[in-house]
């Protein structure tokens, strides 16, 4: 008899989880509360981004998530772009972690390159060249529209026999072989909770023991009259604090130190700026980075302005306009994990905690963490 699993979570985490059962032998039933997906799976840039993972395992399975993008859309007919990645330096002390960090990539094997004022003219001629000292381009990046990527990923998912989605289904209680949801009792051999910030509902008992956090960013989407494409995906120095990958650039102490002189509200809001562009010519800008339980549910006009003022250091931005706000709420880990993973139960387990790095880790890791319990 096939063995059978149930996902509770469309958000991406639960569709790479049913995506490995199913590509395992299982039959998969994914539940969710809402009639599609609309949490932080599609309130993103849509970046799948090597560049921010470290060496060895991290980076290896957003690589690995990075294949399998490929090979949806491909199968799909989704839009993609492997557009790469772009950090520019405006001042030393950026150059200098952008100089270490190519000696490090470069070790590492990873398709990078340091560009000068001019090469980033001839291939972007949106990044300004006012105080710009170069920049470090790396190829390995691809960008979806995350609100139709995870659309299309549940769809395509939904179309093999043996995968079935119940949405507006609100999981009310589960236990070893059973969920209830929607009045109604559905059982499987194995069930994966992958329900993203809603942590509080499902086994609360062991979400308030570990080290996990609930993180809020502010994003826009914005249009150029042009349409003009920007090329590839940019991001400003305070990009350069933000991922774990940049931690072991000894210089960074240093440019950290002056952006905590010059630039303290950014780091107080926890600001990073980085810009991609969709199929449309449409751009996403952010974000912001906000940490806690509960959130105002307001977006602050002063955070955006902050963002769009960095944003204007290193593109002219002054002609685009803005076209959506939102924010998006994701669970991060606080000491420095990955993912959480666990069994409170025989035969239920947890997939959480991925933070920013969803749609660049959850294929890789839903095949590396499920795999090992089935």
């Amino acid at each position: 008899m096939k063995k059978s699993a149930i996902v509770v979570g469309a958000g991406i985490v639960g569709l790479a989880t049913a995506r490995t059962l199913f590509n395992n032998g299982f039959s998969v039933t994914i539940i969710d509360k809402t009639e599609r997906a609309v949490g932080a799976s599609i309130r993103n840039f849509g970046m799948v981004w090597p560049i921010g993972q470290p060496a060895g395992e991290l980076y290896q399975l957003a690589k690995k998530s990075s294949q399998i993008w490929k090979d949806i859309c491909d199968g799909t007919g989704m839009w993609y772009s492997n557009s790469g990645s772009l950090h520019v330096a405006y001042s030393i002390e950026e150059w200098m972690v952008l100089n270490e960090l190519f000696a490090q990539f470069d070790k590492e094997g990873r398709p990078i390159q340091l560009l000068t004022p001019s090469q980033i003219a001839n291939k972007f001629p949106q990044v300004k060249q006012n105080n710009l000292y170069g920049g470090l381009y790396s190829s390995d990046e691809l960008i979806v529209d995350p609100r139709i990527a995870v659309a299309t990923v549940s769809d395509y998912l939904a179309t093999n026999d043996g995968i079935l989605f119940l949405w507006n289904h609100t999981v009310q209680e589960v236990g070893t072989g059973f969920v209830k949801a929607g009045g109604k009792v559905f059982n499987a051999d194995k069930i994966f909770i992958c329900s993203g910030q809603d942590i509080e509902t499902l086994f609360p008992e062991v979400f308030t023991s570990i080290p996990i956090v609930k993180c809020k960013l502010q994003m826009m989407r914005m249009s150029m009259p042009t349409n003009k494409s920007i090329g590839t995906s940019i991001c400003g120095g305070l990009s350069l604090l933000h991922y774990s990958s940049f931690k072991n650039a000894p210089s960074l102490s240093k440019l950290q130190d002056k952006m905590l002189t010059e630039m303290p509200e950014y780091l107080k809001h926890g600001i990073h700026v980085m810009v991609s562009q969709h199929e449309l010519g449409e751009l996403t800008v952010g974000d912001s980075h906000e940490y806690g339980y509960t959130f105002d549910p307001f977006d602050q006009q002063y955070i955006n302005d902050l963002i769009l003022r960095y944003l204007n250091t290193f593109i002219d931005a002054s002609n685009w306009g803005v076209i959506a706000t939102w924010n998006g709420v994701y669970p991060k880990m606080k000491d420095g994990s990955s993912w959480f993973f666990s069994e409170p139960i025989n035969e239920v387990y947890l997939l959480n905690g991925l933070g920013g790095a969803g749609m660049t880790l959850s294929f890789g890791v839903a095949e590396k963490m499920v795999t090992k319990v089935i």
